[in-house]
């Protein structure tokens, strides 16, 4: 009786293991670090194609994560100073993930996109050639320090946040 007991207990306690350990490695293989500059100069292009154009990449303001089973979003602002207002207005910068993400609790397929961060406290994600995939809304950090013009931090509620000085949107696996 007593064996069967402390077997029970044996087995109970190895199933447990075992399951925090799967979810213990489910949790890793979403989590990931941002990147710093000097591994954004390697991964972004330094020209990115939209709506039928090039445009350099403002590596100064690039921003990223690699998640833990090695796929990346990146992010960088452009110049485009070649496109027409109606297009610039919503167009500033390019995204790049590998895997799909949520944008805003909203799913984004994986794929090269163009973003912008508009009035109303909207962030649009735009297709290559400018249409409309996702809108998601934004939120003010009043207490971040050393606003820039784009960067990528890990938000405490879990994911990553993408800033446009001030004004973020949040973004997770």
């Amino acid at each position: 009786m007593r064996l069967q007991a402390m077997t029970k207990l044996v087995a109970g306690a190895a199933m447990m293991v075992a399951l925090g350990t799967s979810g213990w490695v489910a949790a890793q293989a979403v989590a990931g670090m941002v990147l710093k500059p000097a591994d954004l100069e390697k991964l972004l292009p330094a020209k990115v194609y939209y709506s039928g154009q090039t445009a350099p990449v403002q590596m100064r303001n690039t921003g990223g994560v690699k998640f833990a089973d090695g796929h990346f979003v990146l992010a960088g602002l452009v110049d485009t100073s070649g496109y027409s207002t109606g297009v610039a207005s919503k167009y500033q910068g390019y995204l790049i993930t590998e895997v799909p993400i949520k944008v805003g609790g909203k799913r984004l397929p994986a794929g090269a996109y163009g973003f912008g961060f508009l009035d109303g406290g909207k962030f649009l994600v735009t297709d290559l050639g400018g249409g409309d995939v996702l809108t998601a809304q934004t939120a003010t950090d009043a207490a971040l320090s050393r606003p820039r013009p784009l960067e990528v931090t890990v938000d405490p509620a879990g994911g990553f946040r993408l800033y446009s000085g001030r004004t973020c949107v949040r973004f997770s696996r």
